[in-house]
């Protein structure tokens, strides 16, 4: 019952829901502790920070973060530089992190790669739980907590808390971007076919439609129709980006 009271709490349906809904989220994390502090944003890949219904900047305003320093998390750069955020695009469920690794659920090799030297400067916390949110269309929101106190062990708080809180940041960043998505990237309700997901597919690794018509048996002139076709639904410019919209809306999923 706590739980789905949280999650009515932090819902956001409409642009007035912003405010309370962000500060709810504050709150319910602090509940774990008072030290735990809440970076968050709804595009990793974004300079655009996240307002309220007034266009009050929620990093400031509602978590805290008002030294020049802490404002770093509003810049650009570090969803380039930051281990933790470099992290989210491989990584679907909450997880911490310190400077000894990462730590998941489930045991997840890209992670392995990622480069954690002069980690607390690049991580901008000495340890913190990251909750990645994949969202439509290749949009990725991320909530990264960590304690004032400089806390570098967090196993029994990423234990106790993390599912929780990636249940309650989830639905908070997905009613947001839903609000804030005021451009259409993408044709409404496009259904491609069996044959042009496939040839698809192996356009998106690399192969040609010569190719193609040979891995698939079929003659080049109908590889490329497929893929024009699908290229027309997707509303492209090019197979390029026909391969990139695809990708947008899962159909191609890890290529061939």
């Amino acid at each position: 019952m706590a739980l789905q009271n949280d999650i009515a709490r932090v819902s956001v349906r409409v642009m007035s829901d912003i405010r309370p809904a962000s500060e709810a989220l504050r709150d319910i994390v602090a509940r774990a502790d008072p030290s735990f502090r809440i970076a968050i944003s709804d595009n990793i890949c974004s300079k655009r920070p996240m307002v309220d219904e007034e266009g009050n900047t929620l990093s400031s305003e509602v978590f805290g973060f008002v030294s020049d320093e802490e404002r770093q998390w509003s810049e650009h750069r570090v969803a380039l530089s930051s281990p933790l955020l470099r992290a989210c695009r491989y990584e679907s469920e909450p997880f911490w992190a310190n400077e000894e690794g990462f730590r998941t659920q489930q045991t997840n090799p890209y992670l392995e790669g990622i480069d954690l030297s002069n980690f607390d400067k690049r991580a901008m916390c000495h340890a913190a739980v990251v909750i990645p949110v994949h969202l439509p269309f290749g949009q990725i929101g991320v909530a990264v907590i960590g304690s004032a106190r400089n806390l570098s062990d967090l196993s029994e708080v990423y234990e106790t808390y993390a599912d929780a809180w990636g249940v309650c940041v989830h639905r908070f960043l997905a009613g947001y971007v839903k609000l804030m998505r005021t451009r259409k990237w993408l044709p409404m309700d496009c259904q491609l076919t069996k044959r042009e997901v496939e040839c698809l597919r192996w356009a998106a690794v690399g192969k040609t439609d010569k190719e193609i018509s040979l891995i698939l048996a079929r003659s080049h002139a109908t590889v490329r129709f497929h893929i024009q076709n699908a290229g027309e639904k997707l509303d492209a410019v090019n197979r390029s980006q026909t391969i990139f919209k695809a990708a947008q809306l899962g159909y191609l999923g890890l290529a061939a």
